[in-house]
């Protein structure tokens, strides 16, 4: 029967310094174990069913002499019961692990996949296309539910919408998800297969990127051509054209422009109220002006027959709903007015990190649901002050510039 080991008081226990293994006593088999680097660590050792077992309890001092017997005793109340402390501790891991997995959300494991790539990205913008993107399409849909619960039904929601109108977009999306997906089946967060992959699943359902006919319910000019699309706006004449070109840079409805006042337009804040008559959603809307949508209007002439007009026809009155998208015939563009907000919605999502709420307030539309509506109480004025900005600055880039 082998000696009990003397129980070594705390102080004694502290000044142990020179490496090797010390039997402190108090709890059979608890043991201090000192590195040659200095570490000290306690250790257990114990016998279940004949089989010998190491177990780490923590470091010294931060476990202290009492805690580390505490524990130890706590262990050996599991060994008398013929349990294995390894297999306990490793089935509390995976209990644990599996708590997680029913609480871990999609926009969750969407911020711990970007973090955990952090050296996989080319630079740290298409990190924020990574981001932006499945903000504005999957989290609407899926980001408050626990990842677990993503099923196929989900991401024919998020998909489907856009796959036939924006194939690129839509399937870089899908294999974004994918992918955050993937790494929460690895991380122990969802199981089964994966609702995103698309050979022999999605592919059943959707058809192949190359063979969709895209539909366009308002034309627009791709992002990469904006830039040379605006340069060529800006050398022909006309109050149609600055109409145009002040609509593009708010990313507004034609309506609100065409019926634009002078009174509407505060100049010393940089802001354009346009008022619930003229919003389609019947509620005021305040527009953040970019430096050169100001400067357009303060280069805009005053005409006496029509003073508060900002665009008036050459009778004196509104606009006619035609003026702007007979300019874009003009010029040979194959694109409506309304079709630059889809432009504008597509360059703040893919090209941008701004949250997906900023660019929805910046094109004024309905809030969706209670909870997205409470956590958009506010306007967000200066954040979309600096996303009009931003989109100024990229219309008149050189193009090709700010490729995704």
């Amino acid at each position: 029967m082998p000696r009990k080991a003397k129980e070594l008081p705390a102080l004694v226990v502290s000044r142990l310094n020179e490496p090797g293994y010390y039997r402190v006593g108090g709890v059979s088999g608890l043991i201090l174990q000192v590195t040659k680097s200095g570490a000290r660590s306690w250790v257990l050792r114990v016998y279940v069913h004949g089989r010998r077992r190491d177990m780490g309890l923590g470091g010294f001092p931060d476990v202290t002499l009492a805690r580390a017997r505490e524990k130890a005793r706590e262990i050996r109340e599991l060994v008398d019961r013929g349990i294995d402390p390894i297999e306990e501790r490793k089935r509390e891991r995976e209990e644990r692990a599996a708590e997680r997995a029913a609480i871990m959300s999609f926009d969750a494991c969407v911020k711990a996949f970007l973090n955990s790539h952090q050296t996989a990205w080319k630079n740290e913008k298409h990190r924020e296309q990574w981001a932006s993107t499945l903000a504005s399409y999957a989290s609407p849909v899926i980001g408050q539910l626990p990842v677990n619960f993503v099923v196929l039904p989900h991401i024919v929601q998020i998909l489907d919408p856009i796959w036939r109108e924006k194939p690129e977009t839509a399937s870089r999306l899908r294999g974004r998800i994918e992918r955050v997906l993937a790494w929460a089946t690895v991380r122990g967060f969802r199981s089964g297969d994966n609702p995103a992959r698309w050979k022999g699943h999605l592919d059943a359902l959707l058809p192949a990127k190359g063979a969709v006919r895209i539909v366009k319910h308002h034309a627009a000019v791709p992002i990469d051509a904006m830039p040379g699309f605006f340069a060529a706006l800006q050398t022909r004449d006309g109050i149609s054209t600055r109409a145009l070109e002040f609509t593009i840079m708010t990313a507004a409805r034609s309506g609100e422009v065409r019926g634009a006042l002078w009174s509407e337009i505060d100049f010393a804040t940089g802001l354009w109220t346009i008022p619930a008559e003229r919003m389609k959603a019947k509620r005021p809307h305040t527009v953040p002006l970019g430096p050169r949508a100001v400067a357009l209007l303060r280069k805009l002439p005053r005409f006496a027959e029509n003073m508060d007009q900002v665009f008036p026809s050459a009778s004196g009155k509104v606009l006619s709903d035609m003026a702007m998208g007979a300019v874009l015939k003009r010029m040979n563009v194959e694109a409506t007015v309304h079709g630059f907000r889809s432009t504008f919605k597509d360059w703040a999502a893919e090209r941008t990190d701004y949250p997906n709420e900023v660019s929805e307030l910046a094109l004024a539309h309905t809030i969706g649901s209670k909870v997205e509506a409470a956590y958009r109480r506010g306007d967000l004025i200066e954040k979309r002050r600096s996303l009009m900005a931003d989109w100024e600055r990229f219309l008149t880039s050189k193009q090709g510039e700010n490729r995704a």
